[in-house]
């Protein structure tokens, strides 16, 4: 499946075949298109769109370009524009200084409005930014924490800027220009950005991509895109596109969310989604927001927790993967018999097991659980995320005394088990420090966890 995040089908370009445009897409597996408005009248006209196709929706607002003669009369057409059902986001808005169609004064007063009618409304913002960077990340710094969810699409600033974009929270989307002979820039961003930051686009009727460039662009072109990044990231195109769709659907609070997963392969392993519950709260999870990885939802009620048995009939020969590993976005030991009625089926037929922990699990199973674990769980990564008690304290929202807990796990676990503590790679974490610590002091292996 793929999702078309960014085309401007209302373009004139599109007049005289856009029934036969719609038709290619749907062909090529393009299963809905976002259509964002320039200004109030093609904002009328995405609507009318959407309303024609069912796989269309509509985003409203005004481009850089068009704010000129901006006034505050404006917002009040956007926002009732906004109230129709099939009206995604706000958008396309932003800054372009490349042009200088309009004074930055104008840009700036209609981008903060903007902003703030999508906030106000719960609904997205699709950004626009050329030749603009400093003045855009200023303002999208501070809006940080205020709601703002917002699209970077036809990404083409830095690399620095993208990590600090996405780790606010906001998606970035690339189009066909990543194809071009010249992008090599753009392509090393590509690189780095992880699948579950990104959509992709055409940005129709542009930016056609290889080998299709000068000519007029169109949704079903979005397949190359998926291509190229998919060479970039080293997997499937398809994989590119379930992710990048997943991360559409719940960006534009479009079509179905994603059914809920069990379990989900992620390289050679297979991750068991045990439980979306925990006893921390740490300020980097996604637990309360999204709970995806790789485009699996992994958000899962209480009543929604199956018994062993659902588990393992999906892992089937546990020798098929290099491991299975207990995780998921909540704390997987609050399900502990479950645990232990998994990893004794996956250790009976031939199969490894690993269990990734926040090392809570003796003080919420009130009792020591690490003897539990020999011959079943052949390792156990633990969340050690500082060695500072305080700084751990405040990470994960407990008690300073679940970090004595934390260590003692450890020490105790190593009995039984291969023991690995590991930390995210988050600002403010001193690494070296903690590698020495885990093994000097806990005498166990360490490893370090990207942060995004």
């Amino acid at each position: 499946m793929l999702i078309d995040s960014h085309a401007h089908l209302f373009d004139e370009q599109f007049e005289d075949d856009i029934d036969e445009v719609i038709i290619r897409a749907r062909d090529n597996n393009v299963r809905y298109i976002i259509v964002p408005a320039t200004n109030i009248e093609t904002a009328k006209q995405a609507i009318q769109l959407a309303e024609k196709y069912p796989m269309v929706f509509a985003a409203v607002g005004v481009h850089p370009h068009d704010t000129a003669n901006w006034d505050i009369s404006i917002i009040v057409q956007l926002k009732e524009m906004a109230k129709h059902p099939k009206v995604a986001a706000i958008g396309e808005i932003g800054l372009d200084y490349f042009y200088y169609f309009a004074p930055k004064e104008k840009q700036i007063e209609a981008f903060r409005e903007q902003i703030e009618l999508a906030i106000s409304l719960d609904l997205p913002a699709v950004i626009h930014s050329r030749n603009s960077d400093i003045d855009m990340m200023e303002i999208i710094r501070s809006y940080s924490g205020a709601g703002l969810r917002a699209q970077f699409h036809c990404f083409n600033s830095n690399l620095e800027n993208a990590l600090d974009i996405i780790s606010m929270g906001h998606l970035i989307s690339f189009t066909g220009n990543i194809t071009f002979k010249k992008a090599d820039e753009l392509r090393t961003i590509v690189k780095q950005i992880p699948l579950d930051s990104l959509m992709i686009e055409t940005d129709s009727p542009y930016l056609a991509p290889v080998p299709l460039r000068g000519k007029r662009n169109e949704p079903a072109n979005v397949a190359f895109t998926a291509k190229a990044i998919a060479e970039l990231h080293d997997t499937t195109p398809e994989k590119v596109g379930d992710i990048t769709s997943s991360n559409a659907i719940r960006f534009f609070s479009i079509g179905n969310s994603g059914k809920l997963v069990y379990t989900y392969p992620l390289g050679k392993s297979l991750y068991i989604n045990v439980t979306n519950r925990c006893n921390a709260d740490c300020v980097f999870c996604a637990r309360k927001e999204d709970a995806v990885i790789d485009g699996y939802n992994l958000r899962m009620k209480k009543n929604e927790e199956p018994g062993g048995d659902v588990y393992i009939k999906e892992i089937g020969d546990p020798k098929s993967y290099n491991e299975i590993v207990f995780c998921g976005y909540g704390e997987p030991t609050i399900r502990w018999n479950v645990i232990q009625e998994i990893a004794a089926y996956v250790k009976a037929n031939g199969g490894t097991t690993r269990l990734n922990t926040n090392g809570h699990g003796n003080l919420i199973n009130k009792r020591d659980i690490t003897p539990e674990m020999e011959g079943k769980i052949d390792t156990v990564s633990i969340s050690l995320n500082s060695t500072d008690k305080k700084q751990y304290s405040e990470l994960m929202r407990v008690s300073e005394s679940h970090f004595d807990e934390m260590i003692n796990f450890a020490k105790m676990a190593k009995q039984y088990t291969y023991v690995v503590l590991s930390v995210v790679n988050y600002p403010g974490i001193d690494l070296d420090n903690a590698k020495l610590f885990a093994e000097k002091e806990v005498g166990v292996n360490f490893r370090i966890r990207d942060y995004f």
